[in-house]
């Protein structure tokens, strides 16, 4: 990639910024929490690059930026806390964890392979217009390498992602940068996942007193350590060949008359990393005794697969 672009805020920026992300680039954007990585959440290998550009050695759900209330509701199901909480509380540091919607278009990578999404609109006149004028969800984690602060101006995601990326949309300085209060509310009980920008009395209002998460739920929001999706099917790695009813996944150029499936043929991370999900689930209502899967390289976005694949192989 060649080095990454620093684009005004101006409208013919804006035009380009959303002409990128179209394209399946990846474009850094202001909010008022922190800068985000966007890409078209809607696409696969977007979304991939957003884990390849971070070097992230997990697959962490992401949070989809939306303009509005209808965006979202095309995306995940509301229930009356849910919508009193957006009537209140967006645009705005909050992020909401509710249940896909069945024709959700978002990408399961985007969601870590859950029946859960991550959304919210954030208050920023920049990334607001960018959102609208895009027309498609957005997936923005913070837009910094793995394990490195979180940015609140455009040279702070120079210097952590430039050469990785395709541009960065000025908007200055972060007017809250403390990253959003994310809250699950798929469940009965309102559980509190991230403590953030928004105060949690300020929910509580709504919802009446919050759960926090046990260190052993599932992954519905990034920041949290907790295990992800995983087929119910046993799962088994570094495998050869399949034992009788398994199914073979192969990764990289294969002549084998045993393979069920492949996650990239040409033996491309990225392309497997936007695989890896659907491929799992289908594997997964496929009747199989169990799925066996051939090396995969721990170079990186390997190292992102090979741990997912890690856990859901532990999960027996």
């Amino acid at each position: 990639m060649t080095d990454s672009r620093l684009l005004s805020p101006s409208p013919a920026s804006l035009s380009e910024a959303a002409r990128l992300l179209g394209e399946g680039k990846l474009v850094a954007f202001p909010t008022e929490t922190v800068y985000g990585l966007g890409a078209d959440a809607t696409n696969d290998q977007a979304v991939a690059a957003i884990f390849a550009a971070k070097d992230r050695p997990a697959f962490n759900p992401l949070i989809v930026h939306i303009p509005d209330l209808a965006a979202a509701e095309a995306l995940v199901e509301f229930d009356t806390r849910a919508s009193t909480l957006a009537a209140r509380l967006w645009p705005g540091p909050l992020t909401l964890v509710l249940k896909r919607r069945r024709d959700c278009p978002v990408s399961l990578l985007a969601s870590a392979g859950l029946e859960t999404l991550a959304v919210r609109i954030p208050a920023h006149e920049l990334a607001h217009t960018l959102l609208e004028t895009v027309g498609c969800p957005i997936a923005a984690p913070s837009a910094n390498r793995s394990e490195e602060v979180s940015p609140t101006r455009a040279t702070h995601v120079l210097q952590s992602l430039g050469g990785r990326i395709d541009a960065v949309l000025d908007g200055g300085p972060c007017q809250v940068g403390l990253e959003s209060t994310v809250l699950d509310l798929s469940g009965p009980m309102a559980t509190l996942l991230r403590p953030g920008g928004v105060p949690a009395e300020d929910i509580e209002a709504v919802t009446g007193p919050l759960a926090e998460a046990g260190k052993d739920a599932p992954p519905k929001s990034p920041g949290l350590l907790s295990r992800h999706y995983a087929p119910r099917t046993p799962l088994r790695m570094n495998a050869r060949t399949p034992a009788e009813g398994e199914a073979l996944l192969a990764f990289g150029p294969d002549t084998s008359a045993d393979t069920t499936r492949n996650l990239s043929p040409d033996g491309d991370l990225t392309e497997a990393a936007a695989n890896l999900f659907a491929v799992l689930r289908e594997l997964d209502e496929g009747g199989f005794t169990g799925i066996a899967v051939r090396p995969i390289p721990e170079d990186g976005l390997g190292r992102a697969i090979n741990d997912r694949l890690r856990r859901a192989a532990g999960r027996r």
